[in-house]
């Protein structure tokens, strides 16, 4: 019994992981379609935005807020000043982003040095049989998951959401009706990168900070959003369900390493046999 717990523990787990670092990006590209390649130092952002917060003697989950509050506002400043020159503008946009992405390295390198600096949760561990569970591991679930339920009520159920998605989908039409589109634009690139934020901030107690932490998320998430198809916060979690699953009955049995590479497998597998992605055969059945 406690064999079986853990298992779905390690599945839960890594399917929190994929959440997170994805869902930030199911909203720039999946809707948006900005490919944002600074996405994983906008989870670095918000991981040191975190430590910033927390050294200024802020409760951890106030620093949590306060990490997705700091890169929404940056997400919104960068959209101002760089993305809304580029859409529709596909190599200029992975030049640009790609560009951020060195420029806020080397800046938070500068300010904060090349060492690693951890963020402690102080959470403790709860006890099944002969193994033992970081509660904080058990914290990060649910907030991938209450994160997940807010943003698809967000876009689903409120007039926000409504907007923007016209907005997305026909921004003539929309402007038409009396909506300025430049506005919904900037407000859901700054929901997403605040989205990255606390996703940054909840991995920092997890990887620890240092300046290139977001090179290792920021493949699985563009993985993870263009596997779940056009169909972006289904498709985000079909997809980190899919891969969060492998990752972690893979990575318990075995190592992390194989894990992720059985990741890769059934990414390249899925894409093979779905072009358009998991939600792709319902879209354009629709």
């Amino acid at each position: 019994m406690h064999e079986i717990v853990i298992h779905l523990y390690q599945v839960m787990f890594a399917i929190g992981i994929f959440v997170l670092i994805s869902l930030g990006l199911a909203v720039i590209f999946g809707m948006m379609r900005v490919i944002n390649l600074a996405q994983g130092e906008f989870i670095m952002l918000g991981a040191y935005f975190c430590l910033f917060a927390t050294q200024l003697g802020l409760d951890f989950w106030l620093a949590v807020l306060c990490a997705g509050l700091g890169v929404g506002l940056f997400g919104i400043l960068v959209e101002r000043l760089l993305i809304r020159f580029l859409y529709g503008r596909i190599m200029d946009t992975l030049l640009a982003t790609w560009g951020l992405s060195l420029f806020m390295v080397g800046l938070v390198t500068s300010v904060f040095g090349p060492q690693e600096a951890g963020v402690d949760a102080k959470l403790g561990k709860v006890t099944f049989g002969a193994y033992s569970i970081a509660e904080y591991n058990l914290v990060l679930i649910a907030v991938a998951g209450a994160l997940l339920a807010l943003t698809f009520a967000i876009w689903r159920y409120t007039r926000f959401g409504l907007v923007a998605r016209s907005v997305m989908q026909n921004p003539t039409m929309a402007a038409a009706l009396g909506v300025n589109p430049r506005k919904y634009y900037m407000l859901t690139f700054g929901f997403g990168s605040a989205l990255t934020g606390v996703a940054g901030a909840m991995l920092a107690p997890l990887v620890g900070n240092q300046p290139t932490m977001g090179s290792f998320y920021v493949a699985k998430a563009f993985v993870t959003v263009i596997s779940g198809g056009p169909a972006p916060l289904t498709g985000t979690l079909y997809a980190s369900t899919l891969f969060g699953a492998t990752d972690g009955l893979i990575s318990y049995r075995t190592t992390q390493v194989l894990g992720e590479i059985g990741v890769l497998l059934i990414a390249i597998v899925l894409l093979r046999m779905l072009p358009l992605g998991i939600t792709g055969h319902s879209a354009r059945r629709a």
